[in-house]
């Protein structure tokens, strides 16, 4: 099993953000499209107080993203069939010189679930192409979102996502440990059951759990008994009270209570306070208003608390909820570029 990789945790320092500009034909509401590419709007210039911004675009879709943000971030027009960087770009670690390499997997649109999804599975390798980052293609499917690292070598998914056989048949939680292990320096799993009740991602870690410091899990946990996520999140917590990490260090939890229920157009929002991203120095958070405005403070309290040293952005989550995801599900983060002898 080779460890001489690492996958640094989110909140270290980032060179740059990668996010996809919105596909209409792509979306499930596409008579939203205007109030989704505002929502991206809104979500890049938050991001871009803090770090750069390079936004992947289709040539058709250029003028209109241009529309919107200007000269502001860096274009690179590459064809893509959605637009969920997290899922579709590659995760850049760092191996054992410090050198960064982009650890490109295979892409099915979460397991067949929207057609076609060809040229996103082709996507990594153009964006590491255009960010000059070594290519290592996996052989396995998986999405950014089903993984959440701490930065010293452990790895918390789920098995609804990772072991789900719309993903990788015939392949036991063991083997795709070892791939991991291999791919990304990862010594240490924490394995929840299953994601938020209700998300077609088959459960992705990014919606109900994360690190906020290598020893520290922050979970999105529900009081309602009457409410599926109720005995998600009992069982979750009964897990992560009952784990280590690499260090061998017992994992401290922090709750984050469940918004209200919400629908659209007659089915369940997904809506997760975890799906927030780090940006250098800033956090950016997905809120959602009106009977969740109590909740929305409290997140953001529990936040700061978990990161004092971040300035926390809130932006409005609805315009990307209501197609599936949120703010860390559209957003792929680039490390820094580390030099021999670990100077940037």
């Amino acid at each position: 099993m080779t460890v001489n990789k690492r996958m640094p945790a989110e909140w270290e320092r980032h060179e740059r953000t990668i996010i996809q500009w919105p596909v209409k034909k792509s979306m499930i509401h596409p008579d939203n499209y205007l109030e989704f590419c505002i929502g991206y709007k809104e979500i890049i210039e938050s991001i871009l107080k803090f770090e750069d911004v390079t936004l992947a675009v289709n040539q058709s879709d250029l003028e209109s993203a241009e529309r919107h943000l200007g000269n502001k971030v860096d274009y690179a027009v590459i064809e893509h069939n959605d637009a969920w960087a997290r899922d579709s770009v590659p995760t850049v670690i760092y191996e054992e010189s410090k050198k960064r390499q982009g650890i490109n997997w295979k892409f099915n649109a979460w397991g067949g679930k929207y057609a076609p999804w060809d040229l996103d599975d082709a996507l990594g390798s153009k964006i590491l192409e255009h960010l000059k980052i070594d290519e290592i293609r996996s052989f396995l499917v998986l999405e950014g979102g089903s993984i959440h690292s701490d930065g010293i070598g452990t790895l918390m998914t789920t098995e609804e996502c990772l072991l789900n056989k719309n993903r990788n048949p015939g392949k036991t939680k063991e083997e795709i440990e070892n791939a991991l292990s291999d791919q990304l320096g990862a010594t240490k799993f924490i394995w929840l059951e299953k994601g938020l009740f209700g998300d077609e991602t088959d459960g992705h870690i990014d919606n109900i759990a994360c690190f906020s410091k290598p020893g520290v899990v922050l979970i999105q946990t529900c009081d309602d008994p009457n409410d599926p996520n109720y005995d998600i999140s009992r069982k979750s917590l009964e897990v992560l009270e009952n784990s280590t990490d690499a260090s061998g260090n017992k994992i401290k939890v922090i709750q984050i209570p469940q918004p209200p229920y919400r629908e659209y157009r007659g089915k369940r929002l997904t809506l997760s306070y975890i799906n927030f991203y780090l940006v250098n120095g800033g956090l950016i958070l997905p809120i959602f208003g009106e009977d969740a405005s109590d909740f929305d403070i409290r997140a953001q309290n529990i936040l700061q608390e978990a990161f004092p040293d971040r300035k926390i952005v809130t932006v409005d989550g609805i315009p990307l909820v209501r197609e599936g995801g949120n703010v860390h599900c559209i957003t792929q983060q680039i490390p820094s570029k580390i030099l021999q002898g670990g100077k940037e």
